[in-house]
């Protein structure tokens, strides 16, 4: 049986992550814990990173359980396991979020996290949009498609230095990476926990992926 973890660093949204996780993961053989330790990390065959708040805050907390950097550094980036960041999750693989000052990210994908300017748009963004996939051959979009809708609330948003790290977007007063990745690493700035059967299907995409 594999397992997959959802890391719990007191700055993700644990519950709804953990359900639809494990609601996608039916008739998998397959179990989801949510853990902040690294021992569990270690044997992890997947590896799901939420997050909610300032970049800061979640990157003080990620680096505040001894040995989680380390890792998930040597499981992701090393190891090949794949890998899910949610929200805040998906923004901390940038080089910085530039929230109050600048702060390192892991530095997994270029570019970095700024503030949304959405012209005449609300800021947060916040509800429903829709999807526009730029590499729909990517194995986590199977039956996702561009036009489906997908849950968001965020004020900052990631700037990719790389284009072909921008799986899919959004139009909100501009381009905004709605999914983002590179090799076993996807991340998504929405909540598949919340966008209903179009992110469950995306989650279960991603515990049946083997890249």
């Amino acid at each position: 049986m594999q397992k997959t973890v959802i890391i719990d660093y007191g700055s993700g949204n644990l519950r709804s992550a953990e359900k639809g996780t494990a609601r996608a993961a039916e008739g998998l053989d397959m179990d989801v814990l949510v853990t902040s330790s690294p021992d569990e990390v270690r044997s992890a065959d997947r590896i799901i990173l939420p997050g909610v708040g300032a970049f800061a805050d979640c990157m003080r907390g990620l680096t505040a359980l001894d040995g989680m950097r380390d890792i998930l550094q040597e499981k992701v980036i090393q190891g090949g396991t794949p890998f899910l960041g949610i929200c805040v999750g998906m923004q901390l693989l940038a080089d910085a979020g530039l929230e109050h000052g600048s702060t390192d990210g892991l530095g997994w994908i270029g570019g970095t996290v700024e503030e949304m300017e959405a012209g005449d748009l609300k800021v947060p963004h916040m509800g429903w949009n829709d999807l526009v996939i730029d590499q729909p051959d990517h194995p986590v979009f199977k039956d996702v498609n561009t036009g489906n809708h997908a849950y968001f609330v965020h004020s900052y948003h990631f700037k990719v230095l790389d284009s072909k790290n921008s799986l899919a977007h959004v139009d909100y007063g501009g381009y905004i990476s709605a999914v983002v990745g590179r090799d076993n690493i996807v991340g998504t700035q929405f909540h598949p926990e919340k966008s209903q059967a179009v992110g469950l299907k995306l989650i279960e995409n991603f515990l049946k992926w083997s890249p």
